[in-house]
């Protein structure tokens, strides 16, 4: 089992998405990176991090189904690579929930 699906991730706050018919482009306005997100799920999944509770739940949010949540789980990898994404810090309420 993947461990990335059980923890919290969220876009970098450097990170702008511009929505384009193939998905989005990713711009890291402190490295510079662009990035082509090649599928509309994969956006939605990075959209959704921040409101989700792990990464697993923001796949299943986007629709994407358990099959295919390793292949995006090393997709979200090569976005934490280059600091698309981040590890987002655990609050104390949802420690306790």
């Amino acid at each position: 089992m993947d461990a990335l699906l059980g923890e919290p991730w969220t876009l970098s706050p450097s990170v702008a998405l511009r929505p384009e018919p193939f998905g989005a482009l990713a711009y890291h306005f402190g490295n510079r990176k662009l990035t082509f997100l090649k599928r509309p799920e994969l956006v939605a999944v990075v959209r959704g991090l921040a409101q989700a509770p792990d990464v697993r739940t923001a796949l299943e949010n986007a629709g994407v189904p358990a099959s295919q949540h390793a292949a995006y789980a090393a997709a979200l990898r090569g976005l934490a690579a280059t600091d698309m994404i981040r590890p987002r810090p655990v609050r104390a309420a949802e420690e306790v929930a």
